[in-house]
């Protein structure tokens, strides 16, 4: 088309993604015919045009241009008439904003509409009939005429105008701005009896390479009347008016006098219409008093300045006109609010976008100029956004001031406050939603920081001994915690006999305890989330196995060369009373009232010979023997433990009463051996309290050197060791030749609380804070009650 295109580059910033380019092309330019390359000179690769949805989202007014989607050219796409689009402005701008996605880009494209001689200038009249008295005009007079208009801008505008060849009239233009009015100014008198009628011809020219031009045909009638036009008070009158007056209110009055009498003198006001004007759907003049008053919205942001001839006629037979300019200056008032465009990047942010992430574009535009139209933007407090200005004026980006975290604030709305510096001020608001998306930033935490639980013995295989429980502060697939056990080489065989679900975090046993057998052990859980990459964290559990009355009693003493519990005493006939015949010994091997062993006489020959001490089992007599008494003495002893349910044991003791002789001589062999045995059983006992007094004190030492290096601070709410203060009885067995000891140990204190719950029961101390010195004093009064039970046996066996 021969067009001529330019083209402006703006350096982009990488903070505001959005450049500017110029191009210019003729009006009346063909449709489809080229602008400019946008794709290529944004630097856009043409395949992936689509994929971005590279578009024109605003400017563009009825699709007067497009942007080829295949090859990013930008196209005439509807016929431009730069007149009808810009009127007379001398630069005419079609600005467009285009918008790619993936990243999100905004970028400006300004078009200029350069302008074409297609229109020839045009007179409001074909003919233009004047009247002018002969004697009425002076030489030099001035006849306003109609301007021509010519769309057109530029060089392409009106230029000139000529008159036809006459003697009476000089053509004069009078410039105001970018209209030229004609003038026809008397050169010499007009004589109505020599040449009552001139024909004249107005030509007006533009100034196009090659010229247009419009003519009108002027026909002056020459009268003779009224000779005096009115005269205004001045030629040019200058008022200046705030926008938006009330309909009605007083701009102007006007005067003009013509000092002609009757109705030659009387002066009617108009509005000299030769020129199309705005002002006249805004102001009306009264005809008679020549007030010019509002009838229309005044807006300054519309047109600052208006400019109005007033024409004054009086009412002769030969109207004479008198004219005067009126400049009307509109001064501004703050009455727009501050207009915002917010354009969102990203639907979601992630919590871990680095401060300083883009997070919206925010335009501002005010319609109002100086002070009122300077704008200012806030957004609300205490959020962790803010808003950096761009290089561009009124444009802004919302970014991230510092971290942020999905779990503590998921969303955010954002309010953004434009305020003008008007006096008083206007604002306008308008509110983002910013929704925070979740990344795996947070390991899942089990309820409490160990685990202690006590399980039963003998429990059901394959069911569920103990749960526990451990939460995630993410979200979905991040926030799903799956558990496993720990197990390695090192791990006690224990550990392969338990199973957790994975889902729920119950943990079931393969086979059942045995508390004879295992007391306690401990073991490692891990809970992992599902987020890429996973996090973990791991927590420990302590079992500790409590008994049950699973034991019956076995009888130690007497026991038979066949294996049954009985046996045969013999005793000299000339015993006293409380003469210990002998000792029923029994074993049990469970603990605490489980192991507690009770002795009671189920079968006597005679109650009145013999009493059994229930909790040691002697077996003395009550009385000395008279001959009448019988030789021979069955005793049944019953021992039971003092379990819930109680299990027990009988053993049978034959006694047979000798005279003294035959029993001295058993008497002194079965002395020797005793007391043989018995200093053996002391030596034995002495060992063992030596070695339960040396690790009493290892273990104070390794208590004190745990509880030092602990944290300040113990979250721990649970007893993680089995609370003992040696009363109830234990029994230890030790056999020295054909005879048997029972020794007696700690047993649980009836002062602990178990709480029974989901995950077994636990033994809560009321206050954690001094956890620390309860350890030491239940260890202490655990071994106490050991060294006091052995001191107790020693003495005894003495």
């Amino acid at each position: 088309s021969g067009m001529e295109n330019t083209i402006r580059m703006d350096t982009c910033l990488n903070l505001f993604p959005y450049c500017q380019i110029r191009y210019s092309i003729a009006e009346e330019s063909k449709e489809g015919s080229y602008v400019g390359d946008v794709a290529k000179d944004l630097g856009f690769s043409v395949d992936i045009l689509a994929e971005r949805r590279f578009r024109i989202v605003s400017g563009s007014k009825e699709g007067l241009l497009q942007i080829n989607q295949d090859n990013g050219v930008l196209y005439v796409n509807r016929n431009i008439d730069r007149e009808e689009l810009c009127e007379k402005n001398i630069v005419c701008l079609i600005n467009l904003k285009t918008v790619a996605e993936n990243p999100m880009e905004i970028h400006y494209v300004e078009i200029e509409i350069t302008d074409i001689n297609d229109h020839s200038p045009i007179f409001p009249e074909n003919e233009k009939r004047l009247e002018i008295a002969e004697n009425a005009v002076l030489q030099g007079t001035r006849f306003p005429l109609d301007a021509a208009r010519d769309p057109d801008v530029g060089a392409n505008s009106l230029r000139k105008y000529t008159l036809s060849q006459n003697d009476n009239f000089d053509l004069d233009v009078k410039t105001r701005g970018e209209d030229k009015i004609p003038f026809l100014i008397l050169k010499k008198p007009l004589d109505r009896e020599q040449k009552p009628e001139i024909r004249l011809i107005l030509t007006a020219f533009d100034g196009g390479e090659t010229a247009r031009s419009g003519t009108v045909n002027i026909t002056i009638h020459v009268i003779d009347v009224n000779d005096n036009a009115p005269v205004f008070d001045r030629q040019v009158y200058t008022v200046t008016l705030y926008e938006n007056p009330p309909v009605g209110a007083s701009v102007l009055r006007l005067h003009a006098t013509d000092i002609d009498d009757g109705a030659n003198g009387q002066v009617i006001y108009t509005f000299d219409n030769s020129l199309k004007n705005k002002a006249f759907d805004l102001f009306e003049i009264d005809d008679v008093t020549g007030e010019i008053t509002v009838k229309g919205l005044i807006d300054f942001e519309e047109q600052s300045v208006y400019e109005i001839d007033i024409q004054a006629s009086d009412k002769g037979p030969v109207t004479l006109t008198g004219h005067c300019s009126v400049v009307i200056n509109v001064k501004d008032v703050n009455d727009n609010a501050p207009e915002m465009d917010v354009t969102s990047l990203s639907s979601q942010v992630p919590e871990d976008a680095r401060p300083g992430t883009a997070v919206a574009l925010i335009s501002v535009f005010d319609m109002d100029s100086g002070e009122n139209g300077v704008v200012i933007c806030t957004i609300s407090d205490n959020i962790p956004f803010e808003l950096k200005p761009s290089f561009q004026k009124n444009m802004y980006s919302l970014i991230t001031k510092s971290r942020l975290d999905k779990e503590s604030e998921p969303m955010y709305t954002v309010r953004i406050t434009s305020t003008d510096k008007g006096l008083p001020s206007l604002s306008s608001h308008k509110t983002i939603t910013v929704h925070i998306s979740d990344v795996n930033d947070n390991s899942p935490v089990f309820s409490q920081s160990q685990y202690t639980f006590y399980v039963p013995e003998n429990n059901a295989p394959h069911a569920s001994v103990f749960s526990m429980s451990a939460s995630d502060r993410d979200q979905d697939e991040n926030a799903r915690v799956s558990y496993n056990i720990w197990k390695s080489d090192g791990d006690a065989p224990t550990v392969y006999y338990l199973n957790i679900n994975s889902d729920d975090g119950n943990i079931y046993a393969l086979k059942s305890f045995d508390f004879e057998t295992l007391k306690t052990f401990q073991f490692q859980v891990v809970a992992t989330d599902s987020g890429i990459p996973s996090l973990s964290s791991n927590v420990t559990v302590n079992v500790f196995i409590l008994d049950q009355n699973d034991n019956v009693p076995v009888i130690l003493y007497p026991v038979s060369a066949n294996g049954s519990a009985a046996g045969v005493e013999e005793i000299p006939r000339n015993v006293n009373a409380g003469h210990l015949v002998t000792k029923v010994r029994a074993y049990d091997a469970d603990i605490g009232y489980n192991g507690w062993l009770l002795f009671s006489l189920q079968e006597v020959t005679d109650h009145s010979l013999f009493a059994l001490d229930r909790y040691t089992g002697q077996i003395r007599t009550l009385r000395s023997f008279t001959e009448t008494d019988e030789a021979e003495h069955k005793l049944v002893i019953l021992v039971k433990d003092n379990g819930n349910v109680s299990l027990s044991a009988t053993a049978t003791v034959i006694i047979n009463v000798v005279e003294p002789k035959e029993a001295f001589a058993a008497s002194d062999v079965k002395s020797a051996v005793k007391d043989e045995e018995e200093n053996s059983v002391t030596f034995y006992l002495i060992i063992t309290l030596m070695s339960v007094s040396a690790l009493f004190i290892i273990s104070i030492i390794v208590l004190i050197v745990m509880q030092c290096s602990k944290a300040p601070v113990d979250s721990s709410k649970y007893l993680q060791d089995v609370n003992y203060d040696g009363t109830l009885c234990h029994s230890i067995q030790y056999r020295s030749g054909d005879k048997r000891y029972m020794l007696v140990g700690p047993r649980m204190s009836i002062g602990s609380t178990i709480v029974p719950g989901s995950n077994g029961n636990t033994l809560v101390v009321p206050d954690h804070r001094r956890r620390a010195s309860g350890e030491v004093r239940r260890l202490i009064r655990f071994y106490t009650s050991h060294i006091t039970s052995y001191m107790v046996l020693i003495n005894h066996v003495d």
